[in-house]
């Protein structure tokens, strides 16, 4: 197995033990990153927010605390990530407030306009389709609503050419914030 195909494994289409050790590398490495990208989303009390690719649920955690009215939903391709994020959130899922689902950005199984908020961190360099996975999360969102793209500065990716794909998307108002330990990519959904 190359490095590449490791990595993948691990980090990226979680599976396995690799994945489940995956995941509990990622739970334990994103400690200041994850709550700056929600911070940066400006989530308000009552609003609805997906995260898309939530691999062991740590942000879905820090957004079930920071706005105790809202609900959120998340999606991931990988079942052990699901099982991992489940287990970290059981107490929020048994209230109702969080609905995880195993599933890919390409097909959200949510209805248009449903999100006032949507995030993803460290998990649009491995989609197979990111255009499609964006057109999603942008059907998804309401009008005006917000998008937060988190990326650290292990995630192979650039910033290079996402405004474009935000903008192909049907986002607008497309901000590129950088720290030491990544960047956010922040845009809003037009009409």
């Amino acid at each position: 197995m190359n490095v590449d195909s490791l990595l993948m494994r691990m980090f990226g289409r979680p599976r396995g033990l690799l994945g489940r050790l995956g995941g509990f590398i990622m739970a334990h490495t994103k400690g200041t990153f994850t709550p700056w990208v929600i911070e940066r989303l400006g989530i308000d009390p009552g609003e609805r927010v997906l995260e898309v690719g939530f691999g062991p649920g740590i942000a879905l955690r820090r957004l079930a605390e920071a706005t105790p009215a809202a609900f959120i939903a998340g999606i991931d391709s990988s079942q052990e990530m699901v099982e991992q994020a489940a287990s970290r959130n059981a107490k929020a899922i048994a209230q109702g407030r969080i609905d995880l689902r195993l599933g890919s950005a390409e097909r959200l199984p949510f209805d248009d306009e449903s999100f006032d908020k949507v995030l993803s961190i460290n998990s649009l360099q491995v989609w197979p389709d990111a255009g499609a996975g964006l057109r999603e999360m942008r059907r998804v969102l309401r009008t005006g609503g917000g998008l937060a793209l988190g990326f650290t500065a292990h995630s192979r990716q650039s910033s290079a050419g996402l405004v474009e794909k935000l903008s192909a998307a049907d986002f607008a108002e497309v901000r590129l914030i950088e720290m030491k330990q990544g960047f956010c990519v922040l845009a809003k959904a037009l009409p």
